[in-house]
């Protein structure tokens, strides 16, 4: 399985990321799930991806061989980052057609992505892409997306994440998110890549690649432990707590 996620604050973006494929107890491996398109000064773009690697290698490899393509259209000449999540979402719904088209084992080719970045004069943002190529963008009220097995980082991205949040935090906020997930799906695992993108900037600043013996991150880990552990004991008395004879 797979856990990706982006947040989209007032300063910029946060992107974050398990390394973990998993197909079967004897085939757990390692790949990067954070691919990164960079025309200095003029675009930047961050994609992470979910669902199956045959598919999700093939996308990357597409886009970057479209980059050296002047006639096709790619990643530097799109229009718009809406234009550019039509476009990824294209090129993968093509490519499971094609896998699919010469399966004989009924595999599932689905793959999902979440593609973030900022051209030069227009805003940052980042929008979910589904199999079917389809897409969506985070809004004021929902700041950030995920991917892959969402439900157990979910909580804390909606108890925290608004759109005033500090870049920094909101890259702490997306540690828990995914340690979180980790502790409750051993399909999702390390090296966690997070990466910081600075609205204007155009490209990738801060950049993390954490194990589970990381210090960083297992400060990160224990902090929040013992934060709701010590938020718990805070928490209003049921009436029989206080005063109850013995």
């Amino acid at each position: 399985m797979t856990y990706c996620l982006a947040i989209h604050v007032e300063a910029g973006l946060v992107f974050c990321s398990d390394s973990r494929t998993n197909a079967g107890t004897d085939h757990v491996n390692t790949y990067s799930k954070m691919h990164e398109f960079v025309l200095p000064g003029q675009r930047f773009f961050c994609l992470l991806s979910s669902g199956n690697l045959a598919t999700t290698q093939v996308v990357v490899q597409r886009l970057r061989q479209d980059l050296e393509t002047p006639s096709a259209q790619n990643l530097w000449s799109v229009p718009s980052l809406a234009a550019a999540a039509d476009y990824v979402g294209w090129l993968s719904a093509d490519v499971q057609r094609v896998q699919a088209g010469r399966d004989t084992a009924n595999t599932v080719f689905e793959a999902s992505f979440i593609l973030g970045g900022q051209i030069a004069g227009d805003a940052p943002g980042i929008y979910l892409i589904y199999p079917q190529g389809n897409y969506i963008h985070e809004s004021a009220d929902h700041p950030f997306l995920q991917i892959g097995e969402i439900k157990y980082g979910k909580p804390i991205l909606d108890r925290v994440v608004q759109p005033a949040l500090s870049l920094e935090a909101a890259a702490r906020c997306a540690l828990v998110s995914m340690n979180s997930t980790i502790r409750s799906n051993l399909t999702v695992g390390p090296p966690i890549e997070l990466g910081i993108y600075r609205t204007d900037s155009l490209q990738l600043g801060e950049c993390l690649s954490l194990l589970d013996d990381d210090p960083f991150y297992k400060a990160i880990a224990d902090g929040w432990s013992a934060g709701l552990a010590r938020a718990l004991e805070e928490l209003p008395r049921f009436p029989w707590e206080d005063g109850a004879s013995s």
